[in-house]
């Protein structure tokens, strides 16, 4: 499992950075630290669901996180599409959210574009952590535009980082469940919730 984001202490709490938070909220759940020097990577390694699992967050910046991520495979004899699983934040996704996909374009998001260029597929499972504003339909309509790379890189809000909390917990219940029942089964439990954790229709 891999977060993404960007080292250092100004990134901290940065919408960016959701991938690194989901890695220490899993780590701190699973009772060990990311700390390991591995791969151009912080790691940690515990037993989820009766597996082995690498927790790792890359000690590049986003745009380069492929490199540790290809490095990582490389030295486990992983295969992407089968055993690694990267999580990282989706500004296309209202925060409070998250979405699992097996595949995809990484749509804009330089840390999943190095991921895909550095593995040379798009075949490999993604967990998308919602960062963007709620925004009504008309506030994007005539040419508005979605928050970019500020939004981005600036610490969110402590009501934010409250709703943050809250999806982590839930990101981490369905990392479990990729691990004990695949992801079809944690696509179909998670991908048709809403904020409140309630069924869309």
């Amino acid at each position: 499992m891999v977060g993404l984001g960007n080292p250092g202490p100004e990134y901290l709490w940065t919408p960016h950075n959701a991938g690194f938070m989901a890695i220490d909220r899993i780590a701190q759940q699973e009772g060990v630290v990311v700390q390991n020097r591995r791969c151009r990577a912080a790691t940690a390694t515990c037993r989820i669901a009766g597996r082995e699992v690498i927790l790792a967050k890359p000690e590049t910046f986003m745009n380069l996180s492929g490199l540790a991520v290809a490095a990582l495979v490389r030295e486990f004899e992983a295969d992407p599409a089968r055993d690694l699983l990267v999580i990282y934040d989706e500004l296309d996704l209202t925060l409070g959210t998250f979405k699992i996909r097996e595949r995809g374009s990484p749509a804009g998001h330089n840390g999943a574009r190095s991921v895909t260029s550095s593995l040379g597929s798009q075949e490999w499972l993604r967990l998308r952590i919602g960062v963007g504003p709620d925004l009504p339909p008309e506030a994007l309509a005539g040419g508005g535009r979605r928050p970019g790379r500020d939004f981005l890189l600036s610490p969110m809000r402590k009501a934010e980082l409250a709703v943050l909390d809250e999806v982590l917990d839930r990101v981490a219940t369905a990392t479990r469940r990729i691990l004990e029942l695949g992801p079809a089964a944690a696509m179909n439990e998670f991908n048709r919730r809403d904020r409140n954790g309630a069924a869309e229709e």
